[in-house]
């Protein structure tokens, strides 16, 4: 079957062309005549046949596009919203790139008011409408600053009813014409409308834009971020009458005058190894490693610290590091131990060579099974040398097992060794 002009190719169509016409773009002329090499119309110009490839152009947004998107998933301090449309793009495939497919709403461009988290304002599935005010390294949107932007429709979260707008209760914004849920979103004017908005509408003051949240919506907030379980108005698979079970609840605050908030980190009083200044740190300082002050990380990382004070470091953590062999003993890290081992048959085998003040198997936490490998500490230093050189791949219940210090890196520092 052979192509002219009006029809419609894809690359290998043979294509006629009469006498005197000429070959133009996206034909070649093989030994069976012209075929195209290209997707689209014939079309003639001038005695000239050609392919016309054009296609709408791609629809990606740009800063200033109006979207319409659908609420993916609620981080901390942002809202994904996936991208169905652009309206203010008419033209171009409806389709939107896949890189371009994502957009993040931060809690500031929400709404005019203090969030602590974006699930206070939205729930998955909602439908959007925002602007876009970034879009290299990633697409980035806003709902303020103007009252068509923001939930244009939302689902009640227990029944799936569609939620009405409701002024009511400051603060609860919407709620659902069947059960008892209500709650709060950003809304736009056009809520409950589709996207058309109808004159005369103002359901964007509801949002209470620069107001305070009424003492009922505050203790409802999700402060600190806290996910899934945001509270009971936001968590966005639950209604009013679910009670937040224990595992879930947070542990009590002081901060702020709030009842709720992150459990306070016990912190343990450390001394910089750099500076020698004392601090406090949220973990257990172990002996001999570097730790610093804030002042001093800077340096470090910054390059403004000198030789010479990173070499009194190392004195200082090497001192450290002799001291806790002394009062600790020497661990040793076993790997390749036998799975039917157990940690009576690590000690037998290792109390041979010296006084030993612990033996660990390491188990798996969900199967309760040997993970195979096992930490050893000796009491003394040499006889914990002596022990690596006598068992060090030897044999032990039919596999070759591995030992070395476990402050040398353990299992990981001598994989790198053996690939050397």
């Amino acid at each position: 079957m052979t192509a002219s002009v009006g029809d419609q190719v894809t690359p290998g169509f043979s294509v006629e062309v009469g006498p005197g016409e000429e070959l133009g773009h996206g034909l070649h002329m093989t030994d069976r005549g012209p075929v195209a090499v290209l997707s689209g119309n014939i079309v003639s110009n001038s005695g000239v046949i050609s392919v016309d490839s054009s296609a709408p152009p791609i629809n990606s947004p740009k800063i200033g596009d109006v979207i319409i998107g659908e609420v993916n998933r609620l981080n901390e301090k942002t809202a994904e919203l996936r991208v169905l449309h652009i309206e203010t793009n008419e033209g171009g495939h409806r389709a939107v790139p896949a890189l371009k497919l994502f957009a993040d709403v931060f809690v500031s461009e929400i709404v005019d008011r203090f969030i602590p988290s974006a699930g206070d304002t939205m729930r998955k599935r909602d439908i959007v409408r925002a602007k876009i005010i970034n879009v290299e390294p990633m697409l980035k949107a806003t709902t303020k600053g103007d009252s068509k932007l923001g939930v244009l429709y939302a689902a009640c979260p227990p029944c799936g009813e569609d939620l009405l707008p409701s002024e009511i209760t400051p603060d609860f914004n919407v709620e659902c014409p069947r059960c008892d849920y209500r709650g709060f979103r950003a809304l736009s004017n056009g809520f409950g409308h589709g996207f058309e908005i109808p004159s005369g509408s103002d359901i964007q003051k509801l949002n209470r834009p620069g107001e305070r949240w009424s003492s009922e919506a505050e203790s409802m907030l999700g402060h600190d971020g806290a996910r899934p379980y945001l509270s009971p108005v936001a968590d966005h698979r639950r209604g009013w009458s679910h009670e937040i079970p224990e595992s879930a609840k947070r542990s009590p605050s002081s901060r702020g005058g709030r009842g709720g908030g992150r459990p306070q980190r016990e912190m343990h009083p450390a001394k910089c190894t750099l500076c020698g200044t004392q601090t406090k740190v949220p973990f257990k300082p172990t002996p001999g490693k570097p730790l610093r002050c804030r002042d001093c990380m800077d340096r470090v990382e910054s390059g403004k610290a000198s030789k010479d004070d990173l070499a009194k470091e190392r004195e200082v953590m090497k001192k450290a590091r002799g001291k806790a062999q002394k009062e600790f003993g020497v661990k040793l890290f076993i790997g390749g131990v036998s799975y039917d081992a157990t940690e009576d048959d690590l000690r037998e085998a290792f109390s041979v060579h010296g006084k030993l003040n612990d033996v660990h198997m390491a188990m798996d936490k969900e199967t309760k099974k040997p993970r195979g490998f096992a930490f050893i500490t000796f009491a003394d230093k040499k006889e914990a040398k002596d022990a690596i050189k006598a068992m060090n791949k030897s044999e032990f219940k039919g596999r070759r097992i591995s030992v070395e210090e476990s402050s040398s890196g353990g299992r990981g520092n001598s994989k790198r060794r053996r690939r050397r």
